[in-house]
């Protein structure tokens, strides 16, 4: 049974930095692309970035350059470091796994999903 987990989650003001985690276990095999989402109250689930098993990562625009996602070497946990926070990144952030391991911006895309973690940025 393939479960994820988040973590980390919190409240900080702006211009602050968190850092979540996501630890899967069940995954059959190392290379599922790991990918993150928010979603706030009222809107849609948004792609906030993924990792690939293979290497590299893809970002949201509104988040280039302030989120990093890491893997850690067994690619058991996931991580997204999140700096330089606006008021606008408060959302219940969810970590994802897609069996296949590429580029995805589609929650659609996305096999696994965990329960998530709230973030909240304070102006």
């Amino acid at each position: 049974q393939v479960q994820l987990v988040e973590s980390g989650g919190g409240l900080v003001q702006a211009g602050g930095s968190l850092r979540l985690s996501c630890a899967a276990s069940g995954l059959t095999r190392s290379t599922y692309a790991m990918g993150w989402f928010r979603q706030a109250p009222g809107e849609e689930r948004e792609f906030v970035g993924v990792s690939r098993s293979s290497g590299g990562t893809y970002y949201a625009d509104s988040v280039k350059g302030r989120f990093t996602i890491s893997r850690d070497n067994a690619k058991t946990t996931v991580y997204l470091q999140m700096n330089s926070l606006k008021p606008e990144d408060t959302a219940v952030y969810y970590c994802a796994a897609r069996r296949y391991d590429s580029y995805s911006a589609s929650r659609y895309d996305y096999n696994y999903w965990g329960r998530g973690t709230q973030v909240t940025v304070s102006s």
